[in-house]
């Protein structure tokens, strides 16, 4: 599976997982909250699968 995903999209989900999955431990929000692991694993190996179908790519251009 190709790279798909740029640097701002990488750090923006390694925010909003690490919220989520901290808001989830504190019990804060329920049990859902622990979805922001999959933001974080997608974030881990820059690639997304649902961008796979729309063909979209977060990735810089090449010049």
């Amino acid at each position: 599976m190709p790279v798909n995903m740029g640097n701002l999209d990488r750090v923006v989900r390694f925010v909003a997982g690490g919220v989520l999955v901290g808001l989830a431990a504190t019990g804060t929000v329920g049990v859902w909250g622990y979805a922001g692991f999959i933001l974080l694993g997608t974030a881990a190996i820059s690639r997304c699968p649902l961008y796979l179908p729309f063909g979209i790519s977060t990735c810089a251009k090449p010049k």
